[in-house]
């Protein structure tokens, strides 16, 4: 990328209005993944009858996530050109997701041609997944950060709604329009943001470039990815790595309590495969209406605490779960966990962020907390089935509140570490 710094940047953005344009890339880019995730396997299926094969095609992107979205973020970061140091990759990336995407029921006649788009879906969606994200704290000031990433974290919910809306409307009789409705609302997203964002005028690209210009550096913000995990593992303040861990435990006990619900619901209340499948419909609504207040309260009250709380009446709502094994009960608990949870799906990226010890990693902390929040999708899963295989399906909830208890424990012990510290920190 060029390394020409901008003379005479254009009006800055405000907060609400960055907040809206980010929320919009977070909307497209997570509507072609909730599609990609409901409409592809069936693809699959022609063509594989082995569903563990399915699920492993369908698995690849989390395991590329985990690998690129902390490269491509830490190239945001060290980027620098007239136009910022997101806008770039959002501006070649997106389109070229788009366009990849709306290929793929054109390809589903040829398994290896299917299986050779949806890996480079995989790879360029997962290239600039943190970097939109990214635009929150490059725009927003610290104590701000975490009603616009609940703007954000609700612009994401949404998209689950989208996706079936464009399914039940348009797949049985018209598939391939309906990916070419998801592609044209990313298409139709970029387009507004590449006229609306320079990012080369937010703070956190200045303030990264005025660090360049402090060191004196050749090499602009020369932090490689291995360079700031080393930092983070090596710091004697152990805060940032316990956050990183927490949110790899606590992203396991979301994952299992969505992944496993269905067979927790025909097994242990005796429901029909699609009325446990609906088990967690309602706390989606309840996720969407919990998620700004959560932001509100972090604020007033402090980041971790909020975090804590909202954690602890989740691991409450899953043992409230496991007393009241009825359908009504579940649904109950799984609406009051949802609840509690946006406490920390909506606040501990912002911790992570304003944790960071320059602005000339925001990105690569983005992607840091994606790779946390995937692995713990990944494990989670695995580890609640293994409990389960051990102890049986009436104790999943309870298994599921025993680790959201372990990742409370870490998050306490962050609070303690940052009050020990005695530093002033928006966090």
């Amino acid at each position: 990328m060029s390394t020409t710094i901008p003379t005479a940047p254009p009006r800055q953005l405000g907060p609400r209005r960055i907040t809206l344009l980010v929320a919009l890339a977070v909307f497209a880019q997570e509507s072609m993944w909730n599609f990609y995730d409901s409409q592809v396997p069936p693809l699959l299926r022609d063509h594989l009858a082995s569903a563990a094969l399915v699920g492993f095609i369908m698995g690849m992107d989390n395991l590329l996530g985990i690998f690129i979205q902390p490269w491509m973020a830490n190239r945001s970061d060290r980027t620098r050109t007239r136009w910022g140091r997101r806008m770039p990759y959002l501006a070649v990336g997106m389109p070229l997701a788009a366009l990849l995407f709306v290929t793929l029921p054109h390809t589903a006649d040829s398994l290896l041609l299917l299986i050779v788009v949806i890996v480079a879906f995989a790879l360029v969606s997962n290239s600039f997944k943190p970097i939109g994200e990214a635009l929150v704290p490059d725009f927003v000031a610290p104590e701000r950060r975490s009603r616009a990433n609940a703007a954000v974290k609700i612009a994401s919910s949404l998209t689950v709604i989208v996706a079936a809306l464009v399914s039940i409307l348009l797949v049985d009789e018209h598939p391939a329009l309906a990916f070419a409705v998801i592609a044209l609302i990313t298409l139709v997203s970029v387009t507004v943001l590449c006229l609306s964002i320079r990012d080369s005028s937010s703070p956190g690209y200045q303030a990264a470039v005025a660090e360049d210009a402090a060191e004196e550096s050749t090499a602009v913000g020369q932090a490689r990815i291995r360079d700031t995990i080393w930092e983070i593992v090596r710091d004697t303040d152990r805060s940032r790595l316990l956050l990183i861990v927490a949110i790899l435990v606590f992203g396991s006990a979301w994952a299992g309590s969505r992944a496993l619900v269905t067979p927790y619901g025909m097994e242990t209340l005796g429901l029909s495969r699609g009325d446990a499948g609906g088990i967690t419909l309602p706390s989606g609504v309840a996720f969407l209406l919990a998620a700004y207040p959560t932001a509100l309260f972090a604020e007033r009250f402090g980041r971790l605490r909020t975090m804590i709380a909202g954690m602890a009446i989740f691991a409450a709502a899953m043992l409230l779960g496991t007393l009241v094994q009825t359908p009504t009960g579940t649904v109950v608990a799984f609406c009051i966990g949802a609840a509690g949870a946006s406490a920390f799906l909506v606040n501990a990226v912002v911790v992570l962020w304003n944790l960071a010890p320059s602005a000339r990693v925001f990105g690569t902390y983005a992607a840091l907390y994606a790779v946390g929040w995937q692995s713990g999708a990944f494990l989670g899963p695995a580890l609640i089935g293994g409990a389960v295989d051990i102890l049986g399906w009436q104790t999943m909830l309870l298994d599921i509140a025993v680790v959201a208890a372990v990742a409370v424990v870490i998050v306490v012990r962050i609070d303690r570490l940052q009050r020990r510290g005695d530093v002033e920190r928006a966090v």
